[in-house]
């Protein structure tokens, strides 16, 4: 007779990892994908694995640690852990004094550089796109940009390790209530409403923009990136603040090796280029210009 699984605890909140599991997960998300999970952070995992554990039909969450290491269920289980365990916060235009700079200053240094090309391809990555909020954004800045000045083109590529975040980037559907950061004007332009809102109102990108972005999954703690290497700009805000001093730096030489020379690098506000090895030109707060 096969043995019962225990009954599931009466409150979910109840139910715990014990501290051994959480740290070996810990160690296996820092480990594989640089992301630290300190102590602080068990209560949050725990009440985001608690939805793997429904998902799965176990019992428990130290009953989800054994099918984790125990029972070889980590390889078909990474995936989902690793969109439990991370955090996706993602607003159009945040930090938009970003945006301003691209617009006035990044864009017009990079044609002026290329001045001997016919309508150059401008090649900017958002490196952390979560749900593509940010690599929609920048598409409304330059897609208007280019129709004043009608002497480039753009293509955007957005990466993130979340496949389930990804997913959500490449419908680009969003809440309406998220969108309220886009300038009525770009949103006239940009977005479509459906003809009968539901309960809750959405909003989809157009598809003239959806075709100028593309998303593919990339693990920042991987040795080499297998995208271009002459990137106009890259966007990597408010990710370094979750890994440790090393793996910061290892991550911005990777990328900055993907930049042309003259290339942008635009790190968030909270973030730094201090203690790192890498020689560039600040030209703005958080935004740095490769040599």
């Amino acid at each position: 007779m096969s043995q019962l699984l225990p009954k599931l605890p009466e409150n979910a909140e109840d139910d715990h990892l014990p501290l051994r599991d959480f740290e070996r997960i810990a160690s296996l998300i820092g480990t594989e994908i640089g992301i630290k999970l300190p102590a602080a952070k068990r209560l949050m995992i725990e009440g985001r694995l608690r939805k793997r554990v429904r998902a799965l039909g176990l019992a428990s969450l130290e009953h989800y640690s054994a099918h984790l290491f125990k029972n070889d269920g980590l390889r078909a289980e990474w995936p989902h852990l690793i969109n439990a365990v991370t955090t996706n916060k993602t607003d159009f235009f945040r930090e938009p004094e970003h945006f301003e700079i691209l617009e006035r200053n990044m864009v017009p240094a990079l044609l002026e550089m290329r001045r001997a090309e016919t309508k150059p391809l401008l090649k900017v990555w958002s490196a952390a796109s979560s749900t593509g909020a940010e690599a929609y954004t920048i598409a409304m800045v330059l897609a208007d940009l280019a129709a004043q000045r009608h002497d480039f083109h753009f293509a955007i590529l957005g990466t993130d390790i979340s496949t389930a975040v990804l997913a959500e980037g490449e419908r680009a559907v969003y809440p309406a209530d998220l969108i309220a950061p886009v300038p009525p004007a770009k949103a006239q332009r940009y977005l479509m409403h459906a003809r009968k809102p539901g309960a809750r109102p959405e909003v989809r990108i157009v598809p003239e923009l959806r075709r100028l972005v593309h998303f593919a999954r990339l693990n920042l703690m991987d040795k080499s990136y297998p995208f271009d290497r002459d990137v106009d700009v890259i966007f990597l805000r408010n990710v370094l603040i979750y890994f440790d001093k090393a793996d910061q730096e290892k991550v911005i030489l990777r990328l900055v090796d993907h930049l042309r020379p003259g290339g942008y690098l635009v790190l968030g506000h909270s973030e730094s280029m201090i203690g790192t090895a890498v020689t560039m030109r600040q030209v703005a707060p958080a935004v740095f210009q490769k040599a």
